[in-house]
């Protein structure tokens, strides 16, 4: 790149080339006016650019400078991604640790200051842009933090940025610059919050006892807003309902919901979900009524009501709360309340479930969320409930969820398999299902699944049983028992 530059005035000398890399850099920068190494200094605290960013980022006031210093060999121009222009990662590195011994070399102030113009520039652009715009968002997101972190900037917009990230349950992948574990490194409220993010996206590839972990370092450090604190405890809190770490998850879900923060209608349905874990369905209804749009209302009544094995209700209900989401434009939350609505419909209507489970994967196209992934794997083995296809998926599936750390997917994993020995009128396999539930819900949450597989294969209630069934026992007994026997009879009809 130094050859093309001097080539542009003068034929190159070997003596040109006679410096260790830093030295080449810093001859570059003697070669450029003082306006382009202000811009060149200035773009080198960014991972990419484009005109106007350079430009407000410099500080000055007209783009000449920078539209010359994008000529350079040394600038890259690629076609992808919101910012055309790069530098390359050495070259950015070296132009801002080499002593270039110019009149105009900045000191720590000047870089701060520089900065401070970056992170502002990010958000105008990001704030100027298209709301929905993804790439837009995560790519402000990732140099913003990035700037914040390194020169220990306030959160500013950024704390925005998070809540919009976090919003469509998208989890696109940060780059995790804080380490897992009691040495997190973490120093500035930016170092936190990009901590924060990345635990929340990686918990779609990672054991549920590691995101815990990492977001219990991030609540501890006490560096984050209050607003991104209880961002924080409340994933928390979700990630300990997913370990079966009841009373931890409902202490963060109440200081959450009490908090009556941008949170606290998700932390009340967390309660609303802790109810249910408990087998307290009267309550967990009763509290999905007063919940509104913001604590997902309809999804929470369909969790409660497909238990019941009343699956009217339940799609019925989870429809209501796809269509509500897709209403509100929130990706995520419509892919999750289709992937349950495909999920009841498996226990009812194979045919019908099909065309779901296919409209589900639709809606989770570009979306990282495993949960709902592992959700639909179960509904398609509870659509193929009595056919030999049950049993190659719950081989497969075991051990996925298993990885996932996740006791909802595991107890709803061994329900699907209670479900297809019962459609096969094998009642010692049922029988054996039954002391894995027992293992799965030993802490007391999702007892009532061991109910259900009773209730499948009409084997008798054992005395210890306590969930609090609307309508009873003997309804829910009832419901669940016609499930079967009416996919037996759809099985037969088929053969026939």
């Amino acid at each position: 790149m130094r050859f093309l530059e001097i080539r542009r005035t003068r034929t190159p000398q070997p003596a040109d080339f006679d410096h260790d890399f830093p030295a080449l850099i810093a001859r570059t920068l003697s070669d450029l006016t003082p306006d382009e190494r202000h811009v060149l200094r200035s773009v080198a605290l960014l991972d990419c650019f484009n005109l106007p960013l350079a430009t407000r980022a410099s500080g000055l006031a007209h783009q000449a400078p920078t539209l010359r210093l994008i000529e350079r060999p040394f600038v890259r121009e690629t076609a992808f991604g919101p910012w055309p222009f790069h530098l390359h990662g050495v070259i950015r590195s070296t132009i801002r640790s080499a002593d270039d011994q110019s009149d105009d070399r900045w000191s720590p102030a000047d870089w701060t200051a520089a900065a401070e113009r970056a992170l502002a520039a990010l958000g105008e652009q990001w704030q100027a842009g298209n709301s929905r715009d993804r790439l837009l968002l995560v790519g402000c997101l990732r140099q913003g933090l990035a700037v914040a972190r390194d020169h220990a900037l306030e959160l500013g917009w950024l704390t925005d940025a998070a809540w919009a990230y976090v919003s469509d349950s998208i989890w696109e992948p940060l780059p995790p610059q804080a380490r897992p574990g009691p040495d997190t490194g973490m120093a500035t409220a930016a170092d936190a919050l990009l901590e924060l993010l990345a635990a929340l996206a990686r918990r779609q590839h990672e054991h549920r006892s590691v995101t815990a972990s990492r977001l219990s370092a991030v609540t501890a450090t006490g560096l984050l807003p209050a607003d991104l604190h209880e961002m924080a405890v409340y994933y928390l809190a979700k990630a300990q309902r997913d370990l079966g770490r009841s009373t931890d998850s409902r202490r963060g879900m109440q200081l959450v919901a009490d908090g009556g923060g941008r949170l606290a209608p998700a932390a009340r349905r967390g309660l609303a979900h802790l109810a249910r874990l408990a087998g307290d369905f009267p309550t967990a209804l009763a509290t999905a009524r007063t919940l509104g749009w913001a604590g997902r209302h309809h999804r929470v009544e369909g969790d409660v009501w497909w238990p019941h094995g009343d699956m009217q209700r339940a799609t019925s209900a989870y429809q209501a709360a796809r269509d509500e989401a897709e209403h509100h434009g929130v990706a995520g939350e419509r892919a999750i309340s289709q992937a349950q609505r495909a999920f009841a419909l498996a226990f009812t209507d194979p045919a019908v479930a099909d065309d779901e489970l296919d409209l589900t994967e639709q809606l989770l196209t570009g979306l990282d969320m495993r949960a709902t992934r592992l959700t639909t794997q179960i509904a398609a083995l509870a659509r193929d409930a009595g056919t030999p296809a049950a049993d190659g998926r719950a081989r497969t599936l075991r051990a996925e969820v298993a990885a996932s750390g996740e006791t909802a997917a595991q107890v709803a994993l061994e329900l699907a398999v209670a479900f297809h020995h019962a459609v096969q009128d094998d009642e010692q396999a049922v029988t054996s299902t039954i002391p894995r539930l027992q293992q799965l819900t030993e802490t007391g949450d999702y007892a009532y699944y061991a109910e259900i597989a009773r209730f499948m294969a009409d084997l008798p209630i054992a005395p210890a049983a306590s969930a609090q069934w609307i309508g009873g026992q003997a309804a829910a007994r009832t419901q669940w028992r016609d499930l079967v026997t009416t996919r037996r009879t759809h099985l037969l009809l088929n053969e026939s």
